[in-house]
């Protein structure tokens, strides 16, 4: 059967497509993150897939002054729907830390560049997506080279178990003496013997291990927990 120039447009879409979501799941998983290759593709080319068949059923069905289509309806459900597909990979952790953000992001980003694929824009779709990388990748690490100092701190959550007889203002005080700056502090009694000192430390440049013994060196302090966040 001969393939004629409007089959291989349509295949040249779907082509593009799956290059693109290819791209963007190549990404995630390089940063072992929730949405994978499989994901990304089947959601770009899924989403170009869509938008061909909207476009294509209005040009097809729509009859004028009697049956009105909007080419774009379709495209537009998938861009609603695929809200929730996002929403399952942002997650709350014990800690209150939300993550998954930059996931559902890009769950939307693949969508749009399967659309824009699908509508014909193949120029704005590429361009998009080597900004969405470079949103994600180049962007945050030139922050961290030269961005403002308060950008390029990162968080740890720390707990400390302090005998009762330790002085937590003197404990809080030598922390601070260290140049670390100190957020969220929660104070609990455990026991006639024991108190905790919750907080989260903005650190920059140093290891997770190094803070736990700076905090371990501390007087008083019975037990040490760090956790990046």
């Amino acid at each position: 059967m001969e393939i004629g120039w409007f089959e291989l447009e349509i295949l040249m879409k779907l082509g593009i497509s799956a290059i693109l979501g290819m791209v963007i799941g190549v990404e995630r998983e390089i940063r072992n993150k929730p949405l994978g290759l499989k994901t990304s593709l089947v959601i770009c080319l899924s989403s170009c897939l869509l938008t061909i068949v909207s476009i294509e059923s209005a040009n097809k069905y729509a009859i004028a002054g009697l049956h009105v289509m909007d080419p774009m309806r379709l495209a537009a459900q998938v861009v609603s729907g695929i809200g929730f597909l996002g929403a399952g990979v942002i997650l709350r952790k014990s800690n209150d830390v939300i993550v998954g953000l930059t996931t559902a992001a890009m769950i939307w980003g693949a969508s749009g560049l399967g659309i824009a694929v699908g509508a014909g824009f193949y120029v704005e779709a590429i361009f998009g997506m080597l900004l969405i990388l470079a949103s994600v990748v180049a962007v945050p690490f030139f922050i961290k080279k030269i961005g403002p100092k308060n950008l390029t701190l990162k968080e740890l959550r720390i707990k400390l178990v302090v005998q009762h007889e330790g002085d937590l203002t003197s404990i809080i005080k030598l922390i601070i003496a260290k140049h670390y700056k100190m957020n969220n502090i929660h104070i609990k009694e455990l026991s006639a013997e024991q108190q905790e000192l919750n907080f989260i430390l903005l650190v920059e440049k140093k290891f997770a291990s190094e803070v736990y013994y700076e905090m371990k060196s501390l007087p008083y302090i019975e037990t040490v927990e760090v956790e990046t966040l």
